[in-house]
């Protein structure tokens, strides 16, 4: 007694994709589309890991991991903002965005590195492109990501093939890892995440991009390994 049928399970399975946003826009979508739920609660929790990591290196607590994913300085673009430009410029699937979560899971707990200011718009360029390689059945090439992540197509293959590696090519996510990770995504909101990202907003950029915009904004140089 007391337990859900299949059919339960389904429903609450599809209302929680549907409150995330993950319902909103098949694969293959328009562009012109309005941030979904599921791209501020990820925001949120990185965000929050990093300000967290940040905190424990200046008191030394913990040792940076150098890595090629590090920059010589953090991009002048806010995490939420930064994944809003690549919603908005991929035309990737929401989904994308969870895959790439537990992508960047796997990658710490494989690498031993922390999140940071330095590394991490980088790794999320490189995880987000994985994820809709993976995931999605049209996706734009490695140049068409690199010009919307600010980097050269030299650095994003470089850092593909890092990452890749890093994973031991572990790409595949079965639809409980899936569930699960929407499901902790979802609760964020009950422990006030969402209040971490106004605290510790970056500086603005631009809501409009033009092309001319797009080939200027670019992550700082990263460390020569």
């Amino acid at each position: 007694m007391g337990t859900l049928s299949t059919d339960d399970r389904v429903l609450d399975r599809d209302v929680l994709y549907l409150s995330l946003g993950l319902r909103e826009a098949g694969k293959g979508a328009s562009c012109n589309r309005s941030p979904p739920r599921v791209l501020a609660l990820v925001s949120s929790l990185l965000e929050r890991l990093v300000k967290k990591n940040e905190m424990l290196l200046e008191s030394n607590e913990i040792k940076d991991v150098i890595t090629v994913f590090h920059g010589l300085r953090a991009p002048p673009v806010s995490i939420q903002q930064y994944i809003e430009r690549i919603f908005k410029y991929s035309c990737c699937s929401p989904s994308c965005f969870v895959v790439a979560q537990i992508y960047l899971d796997r990658f710490v707990k494989q690498t031993n590195v922390h999140l940071t200011s330095l590394n991490v718009h980088r790794l999320l360029i490189t995880s987000i492109m994985l994820a809709a390689k993976f995931v999605d059945d049209a996706f734009f090439n490695n140049a068409y990501y690199a010009k919307v992540g600010g980097i050269s197509t030299g650095e994003l293959n470089k850092l593909e093939m890092k990452f890749l590696f890093s994973v031991d090519f572990r790409l595949q996510v079965n639809t409980t890892t899936f569930e699960r990770y929407c499901c902790n995504l979802d609760r964020l909101e009950a422990t006030d995440v969402l209040q971490i990202e106004r605290s510790i907003q970056a500086c603005r950029i631009k809501e409009t991009w033009s092309n001319n915009e797009d080939s200027t904004t670019t992550c700082a140089p990263a460390i020569a390994r």
